[in-house]
């Protein structure tokens, strides 16, 4: 199910309106997808700025699409953005993005997880490539338009405030292989993603 949809240009004013947290609360509420948290309404405020600054400019047409919130049917995840438009190859592509707040990120020896700070403690987490890739394996395997239309999906993460590099480990390259990450400096990575 869709949350928010709209088109790039839309987007960047919504975000540039300092509206764009209450349009996404709207249209989950409107859907009827359940109460949302203050701190979850915050993190769309927050970083949807960081999505803004990488939309921003002409690499990306004005008619591009962007979904933020995306449902997953059959399950309760939600993709946090998904940027839709035409490949170099002229192909239709869907950049699905896992977006995270993080600062700092630290590997762990377990498969496909690393740590960091949330919820007030350092804990263990999937790797943010492993899960934008497992949205993108979902969301191929529930929308059968996906693969009747012949949609490329792009799986990649970005840690907007991230400044550590553990998450970019050799010890994760299977899931960056998938699914890049972009931290805090590689916004402008991301836009050419």
């Amino acid at each position: 199910m869709l949350v928010y949809t709209t088109n790039k240009s839309q987007f960047l004013k919504h975000t540039e309106n300092n509206e764009i947290d209450e349009r996404i609360l709207a249209s989950m509420e409107e859907k009827g997808l359940g109460r949302v948290s203050a701190s979850e309404v915050a993190s769309w405020r927050y970083s949807m700025q960081y999505m803004k600054n990488v939309l921003s400019g002409d690499d990306i047409p004005e008619d591009a699409g962007v979904a933020i919130e995306y449902a997953i049917p059959q399950t309760a995840k939600r993709i946090d953005f998904i940027l839709t438009g035409r490949n170099d190859d002229d192909r239709d592509t869907a950049v699905v993005i896992e977006l995270k707040q993080w600062e700092k990120v630290y590997e762990t020896d377990k498969y496909g997880v690393v740590e960091t700070f949330v919820g007030g403690a350092n804990r263990e987490m999937p790797h943010p490539s492993y899960q934008a890739w497992s949205y993108a394996a979902l969301l191929e395997d529930f929308n059968e338009s996906i693969n009747s239309a012949n949609i490329v999906l792009q799986p990649c993460a970005y840690l907007h405030n991230c400044t550590t590099e553990a998450v970019l480990s050799d010890r994760y390259s299977d899931d960056l292989e998938r699914a890049p990450a972009f931290l805090k400096s590689d916004s402008e990575k991301l836009r050419r993603f």
